[in-house]
């Protein structure tokens, strides 16, 4: 945005006339004797000034496009700005999402494996068929598996939360393996 701004401003420079400072000097002679000797020196210093009269809106014009290009950069700001605020709200809810969703996977997973010690105990008890230790301890698993499902989703969550963020963190804060 701040290159934009400064395009306008030597947009608008084009308005003002140009003023140049030059000098020349040297020595005039028709023998390289006569070079050196005071009359055959000359100098002269002077300024120009230079003012377009009419340029049919040339410098409007390139004043509007400056202007232009300084109102699309500073939407394509506003624009990313937004994004990123979208992106950290929907990543903090997710993250909200997926902790109650978390907690009451916990207790399911809590449930199966009670469920499983059961017909362990009955089973061994001779009470039930080892049919539903098999069925129990296909639940506790899926429950497992769906707690780690979970806790990859809040993991990458996460991430994406501090991508929006802009980083700002390292390896040494994350936690001991």
């Amino acid at each position: 945005m701040a290159a934009a701004n400064e395009q306008i401003g030597i947009a608008q420079a084009a308005y003002y006339p140009t003023l140049n400072l030059s000098g020349s000097g040297g020595f005039l002679g028709t023998s390289a004797l006569n070079w050196f000797t005071w009359p055959s020196r000359f100098w002269a210093v002077g300024p120009t000034l230079t003012q377009t009269i009419f340029d049919a809106g040339r410098r409007k014009a390139g004043v509007a496009i400056a202007q232009a290009n300084y109102d699309a950069t500073v939407a394509d700001y506003r624009q990313a700005v937004l994004t990123s605020f979208g992106q950290v709200e929907d990543n903090l809810a997710a993250l909200r999402i997926l902790q109650t969703e978390a907690e009451q996977q916990r207790a399911a997973t809590h449930s199966a494996e009670q469920t499983l010690d059961l017909f362990q105990t009955r089973y061994q008890g001779g009470v039930d068929t080892y049919l539903q230790v098999v069925t129990s301890q296909t639940a506790a698993l899926q429950n497992e598996r769906n707690d780690i499902q979970i806790q990859l989703r809040r993991q990458q969550a996460s991430v994406l939360l501090i991508k929006a963020l802009g980083g700002g963190w390292s390896t040494q804060q994350l936690p001991p393996v």
